[in-house]
C-alpha cells in the first residue's frame, strides 16, 4: 500500500480523495494555487504544497509542479480525480519514469480511449455496440456526404479529441453538413489543438445510459449497475440516478456483462464509465471515461462500496477483493449538480457564501469542499456540491430529495437549487420520462421564467 498520496486536484474531489486515504491510513499532501490557499482540502491534508498562481496551466495542470511537490514532500503516487490532467496519458507516462504511481488506468488505455475514434474502433473488437458512424476521420466534405448519405441523416458532426459537447454539430440534412464540419472542426482546433471530426448517426431521443466499472488489470473487471445521466443542459450532466427508470433488468445485466467482459480482454485497471446512447432497446457507445466520475457517489450509494478506495486498493497492485456474484445492488440514488449559477439564465455567481446550511437526515450525503465563509473563485468550475439522496425505492428517493431540496440553504451567491426544486417537482420527472433533450427543451419552454434574473 502507499505510504503517501499527492492529490492532483482541488474541490470536493480532492475532499473525498482525501477522505478515502485516511481510511486507508495513508497519509495525504494537498497541492494548491494560490487562490485556494484556503481550501477544505488544503487544511485537513497533512501536508500542502502551493503549486502556482490561479490559472490551472500555471498551477493544476504544471506538470513540473506537481513532480516537485511530490519530491519535496516525499509522495509516493498521485490521485488526479477527474478533469485537469486525469485523463492526460503523458501525464501518467511521467509518473511511471519517476517512479510515482498514478492512480488510474495505464497510459495506453487512457490515451486508446482519449481518441474518439480509436476508441470507437477498440470497443467494436471488443464486442460493445457502437452508433453507426465512420470508422476513423473525415478528411473531406466529400467523404463526409458519403458517409452521411450511407448512415442516414440527420448525422452528429464529433471532435475526434472533444469531450463536454464542445466540437459537436448536428447536421440534420444534406445542405447542413459542410457549415456542421467547419464550425466542429474550428470549435475543436480552438478547444483540443485538434480539429480531426468523425460522423456519427444522430439519434433523435435517446437517454444518456453509463456503466461503472472496475478492473484490477490482472484479467478481472465487474460492472457496477447503470447510471441515467440523461439530463443535461449544453452537454453538461445536471442530474443523475441509479438505476435507471429505462431500463429493465434484463437490459441492464446485457450491457453491464458486455462491458466487464470488455475490460477483461483489455485488462483495464481502475475505475472506469463506459457512456452508452441507449434508444428503442438498443445502447450504442459514445466514449469511455478513463477515471472516476463526478457522479460516482450514486453508484457507492447503491453498492455499498467506496470507489475511491477500490481505486487506492487497484493501483497499489491488489486484486479485486469481489467478483460479479458478490456485489448486490439495492435501492435507488439520485444526485444534483449544486452549481455556484443563476438557475435561469446560468450566469456564473463566484463569490463569498455568507450563510451555509446542507441537510441532512437518513439516506443524505452532501460531497461538497465548501463551508460558511468560503470565497469561490471565478477561476474554475462553478461546482459548489453534490447533493445525493438514497432511497429504498425511486419514489422514496424522490420523496426525499425534494425534503432535502427544501432544507439546503447557501447565502450570498445564486446557485441552481431553485431549479433542482423545480425539476423534483416536475411530472415527467417524476414519471421518468425523460431523454437528453428534455431538460433544454424544458428551459427553452419557460421551466424557470418564475425566477427572477
Amino acid at each position: 500500500m502507499f505510504e503517501k498520496i499527492l492529490i492532483a486536484n482541488r474541490g470536493e474531489i480532492a475532499l473525498r480523495i482525501l477522505r478515502a486515504a485516511k481510511e486507508l491510513g495513508i497519509a495525504t499532501v494537498a497541492v494548491h494555487s494560490t487562490v485556494d490557499a484556503d481550501a477544505m482540502h488544503v487544511k485537513l491534508a497533512d501536508e500542502s504544497v502551493c503549486i502556482g498562481p490561479a490559472p490551472a496551466k500555471d498551477s493544476y495542470l504544471n506538470i513540473p509542479a506537481l513532480l516537485a511537490a511530490c519530491e519535496i514532500t516525499g509522495a509516493d503516487a498521485i490521485h488526479p480525480g477527474y478533469g485537469f490532467l486525469s485523463e492526460n496519458a503523458k501525464f501518467a507516462e511521467i509518473l511511471h519514469d519517476h517512479d510515482i504511481a498514478f492512480i488510474g488506468p495505464s497510459p495506453e488505455h487512457i490515451r486508446i480511449m482519449g481518441d474518439k475514434i480509436e476508441a470507437k474502433r477498440t470497443a467494436r473488437a471488443l464486442g460493445i455496440p457502437c452508433v453507426p458512424g465512420s470508422e476513423g476521420g473525415i478528411t473531406d466534405d466529400e467523404e463526409a456526404m458519403r458517409v452521411a448519405n450511407g448512415i442516414g441523416f440527420p448525422v452528429l458532426v464529433k471532435a475526434a479529441a472533444g469531450g463536454g459537447g464542445r466540437g459537436m454539430k448536428v447536421a440534420r440534412t444534406a445542405a447542413d453538413l459542410s457549415d456542421a464540419l467547419t464550425s466542429a472542426r474550428t470549435e475543436a482546433k480552438a478547444a483540443f489543438g485538434d480539429d480531426a471530426v468523425y460522423l456519427e448517426k444522430f439519434l433523435d431521443t435517446p437517454r444518456h445510459i453509463e456503466i461503472q466499472i472496475l478492473g484490477d488489470g490482472q484479467g478481472n473487471a465487474v460492472h457496477i449497475g447503470e447510471r441515467d445521466c440523461s439530463l443535461q443542459r449544453r452537454h453538461q450532466k445536471v442530474l443523475e440516478e441509479t438505476p435507471s427508470p429505462a431500463l429493465n433488468q434484463d437490459e441492464r445485466s446485457r450491457i453491464g456483462e458486455i462491458c466487464a467482459a470488455a475490460m477483461r480482454k483489455l485488462r483495464y485497471s481502475g475505475a472506469g464509465t463506459i457512456e452508452f446512447l441507449y434508444e428503442d432497446g438498443e445502447f450504442y457507445f459514445i466514449e469511455m471515461n478513463t477515471r472516476i466520475q463526478v457522479e460516482h457517489p450514486i453508484t457507492e450509494m447503491i453498492s455499498g462500496l467506496d470507489l475511491l478506495v477500490e481505486q487506492i486498493k487497484i493501483a497499489s497492485g491488489a486484486p479485486l477483493g469481489f467478483t460479479q456474484a458478490d456485489l448486490e445492488l439495492r435501492g435507488h440514488a439520485i444526485e444534483c449538480r449544486i452549481n455556484a449559477e443563476h438557475p435561469a439564465t446560468f450566469r456564473p455567481s463566484p463569490g463569498k457564501i455568507l450563510y451555509y446550511h446542507p441537510p441532512g437526515g437518513v439516506g443524505v450525503r452532501v460531497d461538497s469542499a465548501v463551508y460558511q465563509g468560503y470565497t469561490i473563485p471565478p477561476n474554475y468550475d462553478s461546482l459548489v456540491g453534490k447533493l445525493i439522496v438514497y432511497g429504498r425505492t425511486r419514489n422514496e428517493a424522490l420523496m426525499r430529495l425534494r425534503r432535502a431540496l427544501d432544507e439546503f440553504i447557501v447565502d450570498g451567491i445564486d446557485t441552481t437549487l431553485p431549479l433542482f426544486r423545480n425539476l423534483v417537482r416536475n411530472s415527467d420527472i417524476q414519471d421518468g420520462a425523460y431523454d437528453i433533450h428534455w431538460l433544454e427543451a424544458f428551459l427553452a419552454n419557460g421551466g424557470m421564467d418564475d425566477v427572477s434574473s
